[in-house]
């Protein structure tokens, strides 16, 4: 059976930097394999899983893989998708998530 390593996504290392000056903890993970998520992060004393997905992929590359829907499915605990550095400290409470506002309010 051939070996590789798994690459990360190409905005991971902005997301972890981003993560990082806000004080919190990353452990990039994304070589594990077999559906986990890409970072366990820290932060104020949780633990936080994450999935990153680049939003310069193609459309089909945003999805999760089989692999990944089977592993977030049977997870009991806390797992996020993210594109963005800023979507990663929502995640995590750093930022306020400020919603949607439409014409008219």
């Amino acid at each position: 059976m051939p070996h590789y390593r798994a690459a990360s996504d190409g905005n991971q290392p902005d997301i972890i930097k981003a993560l990082r000056d806000e004080g919190a903890t990353v452990t990039a993970c994304h070589a594990v394999g077999k559906g986990f998520p890409d970072l366990v992060v820290g932060f104020r004393g949780v633990n936080y899983l994450i999935e990153v997905k680049d939003p310069s992929q193609p459309k089909h590359r945003h999805e999760l893989t089989l692999a990944q829907i089977k592993w977030h499915g049977g997870w009991k605990g806390q797992v996020a998708k993210v594109f963005t550095a800023d979507e990663a400290l929502r995640v995590i409470g750093a930022i306020a998530d400020v919603p949607f506002r439409g014409s008219g309010s």
